[in-house]
């Protein structure tokens, strides 16, 4: 787990540096970074973004952007955005407020097209957690998958997309940063890991997938059109 004030500050051209690893952030096409806070987002970009009922933030170039007052406007708003003349310079300060957090997952597909997801706190999601120490990410994500569901997983393919999720754990704010992948996988009998909290692991149909991710967070609705998206 490294801090973001020790990545980020150094690392303005849009990807994370660790010892391990050299992974981009999610920086869309035209700069902008959405973080999530789970079904609510801070958005940050240079352009107007017309969000119906959104916080919209314009700060001068050398304010910073502080966690409490965020987080605070997410009780009253479903998004927050934060236009600005270099979005990635307010990102990084305001991640530099977070415990940095790295993960990594994907979607296990196997030879009939199928892929595992599964069910934890009433959402349909994704396998992933945890990346440790010495660890790179693609590692993680095999290990998490085979891990929480049990499936066998013979291949890691592509990165997806990368993803940032904020929460408040026992009162230590934290951002999450996680790696999406592809895997190949066989088709096998799947077993949920109960002691993280997941009641169900299946084998979904693609044709079925989209009803699955109704109600799941935005993040996972990002990854399986990143996947789709081939």
């Amino acid at each position: 787990m490294t801090a973001p004030h020790d990545i980020l500050t150094q690392q303005r051209d849009g990807r994370v540096a660790t010892p391990e690893c050299n992974m981009p952030l999610p920086v869309e096409a035209d700069g902008t970074i959405r973080v999530s806070f789970a079904d609510k987002e801070v958005i940050f970009t240079q352009h107007d973004i017309s969000i119906t009922g959104a916080c919209e933030l314009r700060p001068s170039v050398d304010e910073s952007i502080s966690r409490a007052k965020i987080t605070t406007f997410l009780l009253n708003y479903n998004n927050v955005v934060i236009i600005s003349p270099n979005p990635m310079q307010h990102f990084v300060d305001f991640a530099s407020q977070f415990v940095w957090v790295e993960a990594a997952g994907g979607i296990a597909v196997d030879g009939e097209g199928r892929v595992v997801m599964i069910r934890r706190n009433e959402r349909w999601d994704l396998p992933k957690g945890h990346r440790e120490c010495g660890e790179d990410f693609e590692t993680c994500a095999m290990r998490e998958a085979e891990e929480e569901t049990g499936v066998k997983i013979k291949h890691i393919g592509r990165l997806l997309t990368t993803t940032l999720h904020c929460y408040n754990l026992y009162g230590k704010w934290e951002m999450k940063y996680t790696a999406w992948y592809a895997m190949d996988a066989e088709s096998c009998d799947l077993t949920p890991q109960s002691e993280e909290g997941i009641v169900q692991a299946e084998w979904v149909k693609a044709e079925d997938v989209a009803n699955r991710i109704k109600n799941s967070f935005s993040t996972i609705k990002k990854v399986f059109a990143a996947f789709y998206d081939k």
